[in-house]
């Protein structure tokens, strides 16, 4: 369906105790078409070819009534699960909270556990769907502007009517209150990312808490919650963060809702092994002095700030949010009316707070202090931890394949074989309903933007939008004057210059400003590919924040302190902000290595792609585990202050405000105030670079200009880099240089690559190899990209993406074929725009939209024939510069192939 339609998401969830099937759309046809889908699969799955996530295999059957017919497995989810426990802070938390709620349905991991995977027969299979995949023990949330009444005459006719109701039994039962606590060790392997190699253990504390139900209970303890960890204000982030003995908060750390009964857990990670006590002796001295002294005023309202703003703000996926909010409550028998009800349950709370000053403390000694349901968690490296894993996992395939018979064999690659004839024939998939490409909107809706000048000089866009009272802020500053051994330290800059106070106000003054008067305030680097031309770009940071109409000056205020006044002096701050940072990008590394090697792989493809690698690459991940590593910090520390020269000024800065029309000519006015607080260089610095391209700032008729990094001399080179990482499988990425955004090929090769995707990859990478993902996508600065995610054959994936360019240069596909393409790719370019972001690729990418027009003109007219030559011109043998990388364990290919770098 993916292909058939306009959604703007579509996805299946699998939580501890429901499975959640969320889609949306904006075409009434194309909901009512998902919605009849989504009934039939989740209540009349086909039993030829059922797809079952709650348990984690895919199953092909020959005569689904027979349980004594031999299954096929197919190990996709297999092979999910084998990366997801690849990261460490995945197996604490799994652990967490099968130790914690030991008895019945938490024990065990809902996703499966690789190990046990194997085990799940059809029977077993079949079963539990009859009983908990029934309307029955089904809930149903939607939201939107379509008639309801259509949608539960739908659900009804075509679901409910058809079933009669059973008693599902599915209730999870209360968890026993232990009536001491309890101690476990677990082990993992060792993070070759991580900082401080010595010091990887892991502990914490954690506590059962009530049932979810109560929901104003649950909305205490979550704030609670907050109060206890969030900011380097609160008290666990005085004691154990800031401590030095870790690198960041234990995983799962606060208040988890997700469980029948709640738990709350706080520890630390990269300790070592011989300050577990000392972390568990502050956990306990911490919980006492704030039972003793409580909570300071400010931090409350801070903290019910923050509510208010999270029930303004909208984000593009609101509804998704909603059912995500109230899908645990609900499931096990609480109001999800209730649940949304944020207002109201912060009345209430401030009337206890109100009637009982010590109403929190009380909380605390009550579920914290005196609870015996208490779990203490450690965890350490075990340098053989993937052999010993490897070794269970071959045991029990060889304890498996010698319970076969010959004839059990023998029929088992037979249906192998079947079952190969199967995936590789094509589908038929007539039998789903379908939109077609005369259904999507011929015309986007039209952005209205002003432009005027703060200062005299910064342009600033202004989009008047329904933003529900609050205003956002952006503000993009030029890095073309930056020194290049700067460069690499500007991701760090960008991570620590909000956090290490500013004017007056030290580090734990300005987080309390910031909690106060803003729904947050943030700088990222960016790297801005230009639309025309592949070797030129833009670089800078982007400053971003919001706040409610009241607040405006004194966010803008905070901004110019921050510009003008930047405290570089806290080296102890610097240090834990510096130690987190590292340990959070080592902890990504799992869950999103396709995005890692795919950054890699177009490094040397075009100037902009070494700038990426730079500041979001593995190179970013080393260069901050050696800063962490370092016994002296104060080298990097300093500079800070030299960067600050080059980006926190005037020079070459654009602004944006998105606000209602009420609130714009105020807006304007906080923004003349800040940019007229800022300073300008006494005499122009010259770019680094000396070719720089000029071009209209925000709109062709805007005298001041965007300055664009020019690399004319740029050659593109191919280079294959393989990560030896100590990953089950493995993450593959593919990059060809090959047009950028208004070039006619784009928008050919946009179809393209999701054409392959749908048509020949997912095939191959996930149904045939195995891996949990794999496709192909074009970036706005036109790198097409072929990828795999969680795959455990990298080198046939190499040998498929070879397939792939093959298959659409002889252009073995259908005209529906590229229908259904056209549609996926208009279901993203379509998706919607929440009201804070309308006008944003306008603002960084200088996109109008009449060149967004004319590149949606170009999408409908795309055909076999401009497809079949986009892919033979760039995509074919010795045609456009590939790069290639690979993150994941050792791999006999690139070991004996000179051409390819290990590192």
């Amino acid at each position: 369906m993916l292909n058939r339609s306009l959604s703007t998401f579509m996805n299946a969830f699998t939580a501890s105790d429901y499975t959640l099937y969320p889609f949306s759309t904006q075409n009434p046809k194309d909901f009512q078409n998902l919605l009849s889908v989504y009934l039939d699969a989740v209540f009349f799955p086909c039993l030829r070819e059922l797809d079952f996530w709650q348990e984690g295999w895919r199953l092909e059957h020959e005569d689904p009534n027979d349980p004594q017919t031999p299954l096929v497995f197919k190990g996709v989810v297999f092979n999910e699960m084998k990366g997801a426990f690849a990261d460490n802070e995945r197996i604490f938390s799994q652990h967490l909270q099968s130790r914690l709620l030991p008895d019945h349905t938490y024990a065990v991991v809902s996703g499966g556990d690789p190990l046990c995977i194997p085990d799940l027969t059809w029977e077993q299979l079949r079963q539990f769907h009859a009983t908990h995949y029934h309307p029955s023990n089904a809930r149903f949330f939607t939201y939107g502007d379509f008639p309801l009444e259509q949608h539960l005459k739908q659900i009804h006719e075509e679901a409910l009517s058809k079933f009669e109701k059973i008693e599902p039994r599915t209730a999870v039962p209360a968890q026993r209150p232990w009536p001491e606590p309890r101690e476990f060790q677990i082990t993992c392997a060792r993070d070759s990312l991580a900082a401080g190699s010595s010091e990887q253990t892991t502990v914490s504390v954690s506590f059962l808490l009530p049932d979810i139900t109560n929901t104003f209970e649950a909305f205490t303890l979550s704030l609670l919650s907050s109060l206890l960890i969030s900011g380097p204000n609160s008290p666990f982030y005085k004691a154990l963060v800031e401590s030095g003995l870790g690198t960041d908060f234990s995983p799962d750390a606060g208040y988890n809702g997700c469980t029948r009964e709640a738990y709350f857990s706080v520890g630390l990670q990269g300790i070592a092994e011989k300050d577990i006590q000392t972390v568990r002796d502050l956990v306990d001295r911490t919980l006492d002095d704030v039972i003793l002294q409580g909570f300071e005023d400010d931090r409350i309202e801070a903290l019910l700030h923050k509510v208010e703003i999270q029930m303004k703000h909208q984000s593009a996926s609101f509804g998704l949010a909603l059912a995500s909010h109230v899908a645990s409550c609900w499931n096990h028998g609480g109001d999800p009316v209730e649940c949304l009800k944020l207002g109201s349950q912060v009345a209430r709370f401030r009337q206890r707070l109100e009637e009982n000053p010590k109403f929190l403390q009380e909380k605390l000694k009550q579920y914290f202090k005196d609870n015996r349901h208490k779990l203490i968690l450690s965890m350490k490296p075990d340098d053989q931890y993937a052999e010993k894993q490897a070794q269970v996992e071959a045991e029990k395939l060889k304890q498996k394949v010698d319970s076969l018979s010959p004839e059990d064999k023998q029929r088992i690659y037979e249906k192998g074989l079947e079952l190969q004839t199967q995936q590789s024939r094509p589908q038929d998939a007539s039998c789903l309903p379908a939109l077609k490409v005369s259904d999507i909107e011929p015309r986007i809706p039209v952005t209205e933007l002003d432009v005027v000048l703060a200062g005299g000089e910064t342009p600033v866009q202004l989009c008047a939008q329904p933003t529900n009272g609050l205003v956002y802020f952006r503000a993009l500053s030029s890095l073309n004057t930056l020194p290049e051994e700067l460069r690499p330290y500007v991701p760090l800059f960008c991570a620590v210059l909000t956090k290490l106070g500013c004017g007056v106000l030290g580090y734990r003054e300005q987080a309390q400003q910031v909690e106060l008067k803003t729904g947050g305030m943030a700088a990222a680097p960016c790297v801005l590919p230009d639309d025309s031309h592949l070797d030129t770009y833009e670089q800078g940071v982007l400053f971003s924040s919001f706040c409610l109409d009241r607040n405006l000056p004194d966010m803008m205020h905070l901004w110019s302190e921050i510009f003008n006044n930047p405290r570089f002096e806290e080296e102890e701050h610097f240090r834990v902000l510096v130690r987190m940072a590292a340990q959070e990008l080592s902890n990504g590394v799992p869950d999103a290595g396709h995005v890692y090697a795919s950054v890699r792989a177009g490094r040397t493809l075009a100037p902009a792609g070494d700038l990426q690698e730079t500041f979001e690459g593995m190179d970013q991940v080393r260069l901050m585990q050696r800063v962490a590593d370092m016994a002296d910090v104060r080298p990097v520390l300093r500079k800070l202050p030299r960067i600050k020269k080059h980006l926190l000024s005037c020079d070459h800065l654009r602004c944006s405000v998105n606000a209602t029309p009420q609130q714009m000519s105020r807006a304007g006015t906080a923004v003349d105030t800040f940019v007229r607080s800022l300073g300008r260089s006494q005499k122009e610095r010259k770019p680094l670079r000396p070719h720089v391209v000029e071009k209209p700032a925000l709109g062709g008729s805007s005298p001041v200009m965007r300055r664009l990094v020019m690399e004319p001399t740029f050659t593109p080179c191919q280079v294959k880099t393989h990560f030896l990482l100590p990953f089950p499988v493995s993450y593959v990425a593919e990059c060809v240089r090959t047009a950028p955004y208004s070039h006619p090929d784009h928008a050919s090769l946009k179809v393209l690559a999701r054409l392959m995707t749908a048509k020949f990859l997912h095939t191959e990478i996930r149904e045939k190899g195995g891996a949990y993902g794999g496709g192909a996508k074009l970036s706005y600065g036109g790198m097409f990209t072929l990828y795999s995610y969680r795959d455990p054959r990298s080198t046939e994936t190499l040998q498929s993406f070879v397939k792939a360019v093959d298959w659409a240069r002889s252009g073995r596909f259908t005209q529906q074929d590229i229908d259904e393409a056209k549609l996926s790719v208009f279901s993203a370019v379509d998706s919607p725009v929440a009201p804070s972001d309308r006008g944003l690729d306008h603002f960084l990418y200088g996109l109008s939209d009449e060149m967004k027009q004319k590149h949606r003109e170009q999408l409908f007219a795309v055909h076999r024939e401009a497809l079949v030559d986009v892919s033979t011109r760039y995509l074919g043998p010795g045609r456009s510069t590939h790069g290639l990388a690979l993150l994941g364990p050792d791999n006999a290919r690139t070991a004996k192939d000179p051409s390819w770098i290990v590192r």
